[in-house]
């Protein structure tokens, strides 16, 4: 009986292929941090109101199973007395990964979520230096749920799908 069950489990293995991914690099496509406060000469006392909008992005390179995923922040701070900005930060974030392993149903949702989710510590390193360095206190993202952000975008196609034969009839 024990043979059986040592059996059956590398044929389970060989149907499920192993998943692998490897981040192959990762660099700032694009960034702008402009210290708006600094420009205007306004100080003094400041509440700020930081909003953080996120963006992802993903496609499939010349070499066999390679990816590229861009995470795009776009990161306002306002005072929350007058609304004046405080600064902004526009970050382009891109990390190549080599993934095999991952059914082709299932890739987009991995590339969407997954490999956001790798880099995000980096991206999160580099948002606190921009900061410090443009003469702000260090700006420390709260982490992002990358399943909402892709939930959210699936709707939204959804609904623009939907109300989309609408409009031309």
């Amino acid at each position: 009986m024990a043979e059986e069950n040592g059996a059956a489990e590398p044929t389970q293995a060989q149907q499920q292929p192993q998943v692998q991914m490897n981040i192959l690099g990762q660099y700032i496509r694009d960034m702008s941090f402009e210290n708006v406060m600094a420009q205007k000469g306004t100080g003094g006392d400041v509440q700020p109101d930081v909003n953080v909008q996120v963006a992802l992005d993903a496609k499939k390179r010349s070499a066999e199973n390679q990816y590229e995923v861009i995470t795009k922040l776009t990161i306002t701070s306002k005072n929350k007395a007058d609304e004046n900005t405080l600064f902004m930060l526009e970050l382009e974030y891109v990390g190549i990964f080599n993934i095999a392993g991952i059914p082709e149903d299932q890739m987009h949702p991995f590339l969407m979520i997954e490999c956001p989710r790798m880099l995000f510590p980096f991206l999160r390193r580099i948002v606190s230096d921009i900061t410090r360095d443009g003469g702000f206190p260090p700006l420390n993202l709260d982490n992002i749920d990358f399943v909402a952000i892709y939930r959210n975008e699936l709707a939204r196609r959804q609904q623009a799908a939907a109300t989309a034969p609408a409009a031309q009839a």
